[in-house]
């Protein structure tokens, strides 16, 4: 990771920048990540935290609450560096592909725990999943936009858009799984690695 100076010279939706919660926030993300959303209870992060829980619920009504706070922050901050990363494409289906694999893979490993709380969004239930289903679709309408306009233009070579465009966010949303900060590879180079790799997948057979 660069110095901070050279990460504000960076545009918005390639900085990695820290992750700040609130102390409750930070703890219901620890327990979710290590129990998964059943397994964890808002006693357990009432505990993590050092207040009672009527003190938490007073902050969050439910348990689903406090995952719905920590999904919207992980997706809903992607959807915007997504949308920033295609617009500074310049209209050129290949940059804005490469642009926006590279924002979304840059979250996944920068943010890799708060990413992968995303799995359990299986349970949230009524308008909160409903959202959540709202910001995903946003992001994958994103992507497959722009597949469409380079197969259109002739820059890709794709039978299925729509299905290439799942390929591509499937591979992007695995991450979390296996990246870990510790590994060989940074941010950055997961980001290129995945950006080449989507690139591949589009390019014309030559």
């Amino acid at each position: 990771m660069g110095t901070a100076a050279g990460e504000k010279s960076r545009p918005e939706w390639q900085r990695l920048e820290p992750l700040e919660l609130s102390p409750i926030l930070s703890a219901a993300l620890d327990a979710f990540y290590e129990k998964g959303f059943h397994g964890a209870s808002v006693r357990d992060i009432a505990r993590r935290v050092g207040v009672t829980v009527p003190a938490l619920y007073y902050h969050y009504d439910s348990k689903e609450g406090l995952l719905v706070a920590l999904v919207e922050l992980g997706t809903g901050d992607v959807l915007a560096r997504a949308r920033a990363a295609d617009d500074a494409g310049d209209g050129d289906p290949a940059r804005r592909l490469t642009n926006v694999v590279s924002a979304i893979v840059l979250r996944m490993t920068d943010r890799a725990r708060l990413a992968a709380i995303e799995g359990e969004a299986r349970y949230l239930t009524g308008e909160n999943h409903e959202r959540y289903r709202t910001v995903r679709k946003g992001i994958e309408t994103i992507v497959l936009d722009i597949v469409r306009d380079g197969v259109a233009s002739g820059a890709f070579d794709v039978d299925d858009p729509a299905e290439t465009t799942r390929a591509v966010l499937g591979m992007c949303q695995a991450i979390p799984r296996w990246y870990h900060t510790e590994g060989k590879l940074g941010p950055e180079a997961v980001a290129a690695e995945y950006a080449a790799i989507a690139a591949k997948m589009v390019a014309p057979a030559r």
